[in-house]
């Protein structure tokens, strides 16, 4: 399928895309912070930067986008029409990278939690209130 946008305007819709403070995370870090819990954003001192980290409870929370980082069975995802070899190549090394990441930090001893961004669009409430159940180690 050919794309419908001319090139300058695909570079305008992705030059809008953002890693950081996205909707999702900030549902996430509204919901934890109206539960009382105190966080760090975004900490280099860690692998992958997770979007969130809670260091009283050793937890690191990534709020992922289901295109972005390929969420399996997710009907938010689908492989990319245009440019195909380059954008699965691209989100093939998302994922890589995620997974070495999460390795990392549960070696350092740290709880590793995935927030998908589909999860919030349907019940934000619900995942939220398991997500504390997460950090907690509670059964959800």
């Amino acid at each position: 399928m050919v794309d419908s946008l001319t090139t300058e305007q695909r570079h305008q819709m992705m030059s809008k895309i953002r890693s950081k403070n996205t909707v999702p995370e900030m549902i996430v870090r509204k919901y934890l912070h109206s539960k009382g819990f105190r966080y760090r954003l975004h900490d280099k001192k860690l692998p992958g930067k997770p979007d969130v980290v809670l260091p009283k409870y050793k937890t690191a929370i990534f709020v992922q986008g289901c295109f972005w980082h390929a969420h399996k069975g997710c009907k938010y995802y689908c492989s990319p029409k245009s440019n195909t070899e380059y954008w699965l190549k691209k989100i093939e090394g998302n994922i890589l990278r995620n997974q070495l990441n999460q390795q990392a930090l549960k070696k350092m001893g740290w709880n590793v939690i995935i927030v998908w961004e589909c999860e919030l669009k349907r019940s934000a409430e619900d995942r939220c209130s398991n997500l504390i159940k997460q950090i907690l180690n509670l059964p959800c």
